[in-house]
C-alpha cells in the first residue's frame, strides 16, 4: 500500500476528472484532470534535473496556481516540500538553505540573481525560476515532459514537509511532518467541518505558511471541491468573490478587515455556508460583531506548525466565544501544572498533545525534539490554556508570555480581554517589563479606535475594577499598530525588545 498522502488525492482528482479544481484571480481555471497532468509534467521534470525521492526542494515564490501545483509534485514524486516566507530577506535565506540543505531552489529571477553566491554555496543543483504569472524555467522546462509519473511509494513516517516555524524567538526550528500527519489531519478536518463537492472555498492566505498550503486546501481536495484562488487578501476582492463561495478560511484580520467595509453585510453572505478563523487569537469582540452583522458565528479552532489542527468548535452545536472548541478526532489534549500532573476544569496549565497528526521531530534538532516530547510521548505545545466541564479549550496565552510580578502570576489574556471591552480600544497586547520591585511589571500597549482618545490611568482604573490589583497594568503605552508575523499574530518579543528600556 502506498502511504504518500498525493495517492490520495490521485484518487480523488481520477474521481473527479474534468469537474473544476481551481479557478485563479486571473479567470483562468484548472480541473482536476488538469491537476494531474501538471503535477505530473513538474515531477518528471523535477526527477529528471537530479531531484530524487527525500530531497529537499526550498521554495520561495509568490502565490499562484503553478507554485501550488509545485508543492503537490513535489509530494508526488516523492520529495520533501520546504516552504519559505516570500518576505525573507537574503541573510534569513542563508539560514534556511544551510540548514535543511535542499537540492534545489525555486525562486524568482530576482532572488536568483541576488541569491547566487549562497545557492552556489548550499544548493547542489541550483536554482529553478518561478514567477507570479506563472512563467519561469520551471512552467517553460516542464511543457515537454510526461504528465504520466507515478506516484512515489511512502511510508506513513516518510516526511512530506519541512516547515519551519516563525522564529519570534531564537532559530527557527523545522517541523518534520509526516504523510500520516497530512492524511490523519486532512480526513478529520474535512469530516469535521463537512466538506463537500459542492463546496468553494475562498483562498486568500498565503501559501508557505501551513493554513493556507494545505490546512484548507486539503479539505477541497479531499472532497473533490473547488476552489477560487486569490493572490492575496484585499478587501473589495474578497466582497466580490464572496457571493460565489460558501467556505471561507481566514485569520483574525481578515474579519475585521471585511466589516470595516460599507459593501460587507448580510445579504453578501448568503450563499457561505461556514467561516473559519486561526493562525492567530480572535477578539470576542470581533466574533460578536459578526455574528451581529452576518448572522454566521466564526468557527474558531486551534493549531500549530508542529501539529496542524488541534481543535476545533463544532461545525453544528455550540461555538462558544473565546474558545477554540474540542480536540478534533485522532487529537489528546490535556491541561497540566509544572509537573506534568493533569489540571481540574477550568485550571490554568500547560497545554498538552498527542496523536498521529503531531510532527516527527525537527529537522536536524533531537536534542530539541527530546525536550519539546514527554516520555509517554505528549508534545508540548508551550501554550497555556483550560478546559471547561464541556471539554472546550482556552488558550490563555503562551508559556512564554507568562508574567511573574511580584510572585504572582498573571496570564495576559485575561488582562486582554477586559481592555478590549474598553469601546475606545480597538486592540491590546499586554507583556512583562523589568522592574525592580516587581520583577516584572505588567505592561499594556493598547491601539485606539479611529478618532478616540482615553487617558492611560482611565485604563488602569478601569483594569482594576474588574482584575485584581496585582493583575491591572502599571503602564498603559499607545500604539499606532502592533507588530504582527506574517500570519497576523502579535510579535510580543518584538514589544518587550523596543519597550524593554522603560523600566531600566
Amino acid at each position: 500500500m502506498n502511504f504518500n498522502f498525493f495517492s490520495n488525492i490521485f484518487n480523488k482528482a481520477k474521481e473527479a476528472g474534468d469537474r473544476e479544481f481551481l479557478k485563479a484571480e486571473s479567470g483562468e481555471v484548472y480541473t482536476y484532470s488538469n491537476l494531474l497532468e501538471i503535477t505530473g509534467r513538474y515531477a518528471s521534470f523535477l526527477e529528471k534535473t537530479g531531484v530524487c525521492p527525500g530531497d529537499r526542494v526550498a521554495v520561495q515564490v509568490d502565490k499562484s496556481p503553478e507554485a501550488f501545483f509545485l508543492y503537490l509534485a513535489v509530494m508526488r514524486m516523492g520529495g520533501i516540500f520546504l516552504p519559505l516566507n516570500t518576505a525573507y530577506k537574503k541573510n534569513e535565506i542563508e539560514y534556511f538553505l544551510r540548514d535543511a540543505e535542499p537540492v534545489v531552489f525555486i525562486c524568482s529571477v530576482k532572488n536568483k540573481l541576488e541569491y547566487m553566491d549562497l545557492i552556489s554555496k548550499y544548493v547542489k543543483l541550483g536554482a529553478i525560476t518561478l514567477e507570479y504569472n506563472g512563467t519561469g524555467e520551471l512552467c517553460d522546462n516542464s511543457k515537454e515532459y510526461s504528465s504520466l509519473h507515478e506516484v512515489c511509494q511512502k511510508e506513513f513516517d516518510d516526511i512530506a514537509i519541512i516547515m519551519y516555524t516563525s522564529g519570534t524567538t531564537g532559530q527557527p526550528k523545522g517541523a518534520m511532518l509526516t504523510h500520516q500527519n497530512l492524511v490523519t489531519n486532512a480526513e478529520a478536518l474535512t469530516d469535521l467541518w463537512e466538506f463537500t463537492e459542492k463546496d468553494v472555498l475562498l483562498h486568500a492566505l498565503p501559501i508557505f505558511h501551513a493554513h493556507g498550503l494545505f490546512i484548507s486546501t486539503h479539505c477541497a481536495l479531499l472532497s473533490k471541491s473547488k476552489i477560487l484562488f486569490l493572490s492575496k487578501f484585499d478587501t473589495d476582492t474578497v466582497i466580490s468573490y464572496l457571493p460565489l463561495c460558501t467556505v471561507m478560511m481566514g485569520v483574525p484580520t481578515f474579519y475585521t478587515r471585511l466589516m470595516s467595509s460599507n459593501f460587507f453585510n448580510r445579504n453578501l453572505v448568503n450563499n457561505m455556508r461556514l467561516f473559519v478563523s486561526g493562525s492567530a487569537p480572535l477578539l470576542e469582540e470581533t466574533s460578536r460583531e459578526f455574528t451581529e452583522l452576518t448572522g454566521h458565528t466564526i468557527l474558531e479552532r486551534y493549531g500549530m506548525t508542529e501539529s496542524a489542527i488541534i481543535s476545533s468548535n463544532p461545525y453544528h452545536g455550540d461555538r462558544k466565544y473565546g474558545s477554540v472548541g474540542k480536540a478534533i478526532k485522532g487529537v489528546e489534549v490535556k491541561i497540566v501544572d509544572d509537573h506534568s500532573k493533569e489540571l481540574k476544569f477550568g485550571e490554568v496549565g500547560h497545554v498538552q498533545i498527542r496523536g498521529p497528526a503531531i510532527m516527527k521531530g525537527y529537522w536536524k534538532k533531537p536534542e530539541k525534539t527530546k525536550e519539546e516530547f514527554t516520555e509517554d510521548n505528549w508534545f508540548k505545545t508551550g501554550d497555556l490554556g483550560k478546559k471547561d466541564s464541556e471539554g472546550y479549550i482556552y488558550i490563555v496565552g503562551r508559556h512564554k508570555d507568562l508574567i511573574i510580578t511580584g510572585g504572582f502570576n498573571v496570564y495576559p489574556k485575561e488582562v486582554e480581554l477586559v481592555i478590549d471591552s474598553i469601546p475606545e480600544v480597538k486592540e491590546s497586547a499586554v507583556i512583562g517589563l523589568p522592574h525592580a520591585d516587581f520583577g516584572e511589571a505588567v505592561t499594556a500597549v493598547v491601539v485606539l479606535e479611529e478618532r478616540c482618545s482615553i487617558e492611560a490611568e482611565e485604563i488602569i482604573s478601569l483594569c482594576r475594577n474588574e482584575l485584581a490589583s496585582y493583575k491591572a497594568p502599571k503602564q498603559v503605552i499607545v500604539y499606532t499598530t502592533l507588530p504582527r508575523n506574517a500570519m497576523g499574530k502579535v510579535v510580543k518579543s518584538k514589544l518587550r525588545e523596543e519597550l524593554g528600556a522603560l523600566y531600566n
